[in-house]
């Protein structure tokens, strides 16, 4: 049977946060306890339908018709702000905030299941309130009350949208670079000079305002990523009421014309540029959010929630383009099997096809790993704000470190091989402007550069999560692995079990073998492929747990889940071994390499 949805899957989204997540345990707990599986099913019912009938219908267009820049201002077309007034009447903007912003007070989890049919209908259109609903978060986690008072009630309410505005012309990831200076008013506010590039959303008309948060520079500050602080920089200053002042002195210079994701502006914004000149003025007014120089620590809040939110957009995408595959490969006939050598036998649907079907596995065994890694990742989220323990909230917050740059990265890489699996399996077609399958993958194809390249992921995973409190986030990682391998003893999974624990223990050795070289050189030249061992390991878990979920059921989809995580034992899981070997011989093929010969 064709699947109910080419958006998303809402069978495998029932199975996940219901049949192995648990999320109906969260309701025991005072934040989620007005709720219940009903009032969760609604809202993602409620999002499939929105991101069906509102999203998915102007991805294409939104594609092929990219944002303009016209004499100053971003022009859009207009099924954006349609669809997106649609979403946030709804309240789906609110849908994780607490009840006195005008939020559900949803779990995370159940939020990040909800968001994942807007980026699998249309991620450019999505992006837009996945990055002020980010933006709103990190304000309630570190800004002041007023700060909180003016600026969160409209973003969550939809009438105000956010960014973030880290990279420049000349750093790009290295924020340690950076030039835009703030400088201390008598007034106690800011007023900022300097150039901001790859902003997205940085300019549209689609709201009254957008809210920058932008990392800068105060004069006199330590040297580094130590000396920077974070600022809220209106487009339009706020009155004391609430009001909308007089235009603030950020100008839009320019748009950047994207191979993909084209739906959401991207831009070169210039601060203090002189053209508005709030007060008669030059700067752009801005407030500091906490305190001077811990900037960059106060930007991870949002930075590391868009990091496990890349991960999830990458995922979705590749979701997508596996179904309209899957749709495909049902429907097109093509050839005959090769046991049947008779010419005039009508050709089959291509789904008949052994190599077309190991495709469509490896793309599902992707995607739906890639699923579980995201909803995972939020279900630790739920844990560390609302357990009741401190040392469970403690625990969850460690294992929610460890696994952040695996979250962004491994489904960033992955993913996009799904699309292109989906590519290959509509053949010529499917190279064509004429099937969606191509846009995926070009939308796709961003995720392993934005909110930290997956080659700065991997710095991050070996060069500081898995030594920090001394190895304890690894040791967790594995013993949490270990409670999932113990309860296969026994049952049709103990080989993968027993696999799984030879790379977890594997993986642990070659990362001790990696810091006793006494040379951080040689123990990162190759964080690359020490990244894809740990993200393969940490998904094959995570596909034992799904196997293990599926005990005593025989439907067809769980005879698919069952299949996939075969498939990942047998094909996937064997490959982390090849990346272990060149990791443990501390090869230096890279390192040594000279310039002049590439």
């Amino acid at each position: 049977m064709p699947p109910s949805s080419l958006i998303l899957s809402r069978r495998d989204l029932e199975f996940l946060l219901h049949e192995w997540l648990d999320v109906e345990s969260l309701l025991e707990r005072p934040q989620y306890a007005e709720h219940s599986r009903e009032t969760f099913d609604a809202v993602l019912e409620l999002a499939e339908r929105i991101a069906t009938e509102h999203f998915a219908p102007h991805n294409r267009t939104a594609d092929e018709n990219e944002p303009r820049m016209v004499d100053g201002r971003v022009e859009l077309i207009p099924e954006v702000s349609r669809a997106l007034k649609v979403f946030a009447d709804a309240g789906l903007m609110a849908g994780e905030f607490d009840e006195q912003f005008g939020g559900m007070q949803l779990p995370h989890v159940v939020g990040q299941a909800v968001f994942a049919w807007f980026k699998a209908a249309n991620v450019g259109t999505a992006a837009y309130p996945f990055l002020t609903m980010a933006n709103a978060r990190l304000l309630l986690a570190h800004g002041s009350r007023e700060q909180i008072d003016t600026y969160v009630g409209p973003m969550v309410e939809g009438r105000w949208f956010g960014t973030m505005a880290l990279s420049e012309p000349q750093a790009g990831s290295s924020l340690a670079d950076i030039t835009t200076r703030a400088e201390r008013q008598d007034d106690g506010t800011y007023r900022l000079t300097g150039n901001k590039m790859w902003i997205s959303a940085g300019d549209h008309e689609l709201t009254e305002n957008i809210v920058h948060l932008v990392l800068a520079k105060v004069p006199g500050g330590p040297p580094g990523v130590k000396g920077i602080s974070l600022f809220v920089v209106p487009k339009f200053l706020v009155r004391d009421d609430g009001s909308l002042g007089e235009r603030n002195d950020v100008v839009l210079a320019g748009l950047n014309h994207k191979m993909g994701y084209r739906g959401t502006t991207n831009t070169l914004l210039n601060f203090g540029e002189g053209v508005h000149t709030p007060g008669g003025r030059a700067g752009a007014v801005g407030h500091l959010v906490g305190e001077e120089h811990r900037g960059l620590t106060y930007m991870f809040h949002m930075m590391n929630e868009a990091r496990i939110g890349v991960g999830m957009g990458a995922t979705a995408l590749g979701y997508t383009g596996y179904l309209h595959a899957l749709e495909y490969a049902r429907t097109r006939t093509q050839g005959r099997p090769p046991t049947d050598r008779n010419p005039s036998a009508p050709p089959v649907p291509i789904i008949e096809h052994t190599d077309v079907r190991r495709m469509l596995l490896a793309a599902k065994s992707y995607v739906e790993g890639g699923l579980a890694l995201g909803l995972y990742c939020a279900r630790l989220v739920d844990e560390e704000q609302t357990a009741g323990s401190e040392a469970d909230r403690a625990r969850a917050h460690l294992l929610l470190e460890m696994l952040t740059p695996i979250a962004k990265a491994w489904p960033s890489q992955w993913g996009p091989v799904a699309d292109d699996l989906a590519i290959q399996v509509h053949g010529g077609y499917g190279y064509t402007r004429d099937y969606p399958v191509e846009q995926f993958y070009r939308d796709n194809r961003l995720n392993p550069i934005h909110e930290g390249t997956n080659g700065i992921q991997a710095l991050d995973l070996l060069g500081r999560k898995v030594v920090m409190q001394d190895g304890a986030g690894l040791r967790l990682l594995a013993g949490t692995i270990a409670a999932t391998t113990a309860r296969a003893a026994g049952t049709d999974w103990a080989g993968f079990a027993v696999d799984l624990d030879a790379a977890v223990d594997r993986l642990t050795r070659v990362t001790a073998t990696l810091w006793g070289v006494g040379d951080p050189a040689v123990t990162l030249a190759n964080a690359s492929a020490y990244l894809e061992a740990a993200g393969h390991v940490v998904v094959a878990w995570l596909w034992l747990e799904q196997a293990l979920a599926t005990a005593g059921r025989t439907s067809d989809f769980h005879e698919g889940k069952r299949a996939a995580a075969r498939y990942f034992a047998r094909y996937e899981l064997p490959t982390v071994h090849t990346r272990l070997d060149l990791l443990e011989s501390l090869d230096r093929t890279v390192l040594d390499l000279p310039e002049s010969w590439l």
